[in-house]
């Protein structure tokens, strides 16, 4: 590892220990040269997947989408963006398991639905539309239909009516 300091490759690790998320390890390190220190992350270096669009095209998968889907989809909902990176995280893994390289992009999209639907009526329903490309006022309304009483109430999301 370069100091970011002198540049030399001479270090000696002080402190290893596993990031909060438990995905990567923290590492404090001591340059022998100059004696800086400075902090690197080790984490699993994954396959690159990419993502089968519709229309044919295949483009390189980004997690910053899946997230800032997600995030749209919650926007002024009380869900916290730890929850949506574990949620996408969660996601990231599945698809991993189940595809080698490349994932239908139908696919990422029911698993960010079955997600949402576990975290937020209101979200799941605001990406269901988009996904689902919704036309008129009656395919939301089946759509909570659909949802009646199987979804179960987030903690954090209070009870408006009694």
């Amino acid at each position: 590892m370069h100091c970011s300091k002198c540049g030399s490759l001479d270090d000696k690790v002080i402190d290893s220990r596993l990031s909060k998320d438990g995905r990567s390890i923290r590492r404090r390190r001591e340059c022998l040269q100059c004696n800086h220190r400075y902090t690197t992350y080790e984490e699993i270096e994954r396959s690159e997947l990419r993502v089968l669009k519709r229309d044919g095209r295949s483009e390189p998968f980004h997690k910053e989408k899946l997230v800032g889907g997600m995030m749209k989809a919650c926007e002024k909902r009380p869900i916290t963006r730890e929850m949506v990176e574990r949620a996408a995280e969660e996601i990231i893994e599945a698809l991993e398991s189940e595809f080698p390289r490349e994932i239908p992009s139908h696919v990422i999209g029911v698993k960010v639905m079955q997600k949402l639907h576990d975290l937020d009526q209101v979200a799941y329903v605001r990406f269901a539309s988009v996904y689902r490309t919704f036309q008129d006022i009656d395919q939301f309304i089946d759509e909570l239909q659909k949802l009646g009483h199987h979804f179960k109430r987030s903690e954090l999301q209070p009870e408006l009516f009694r």
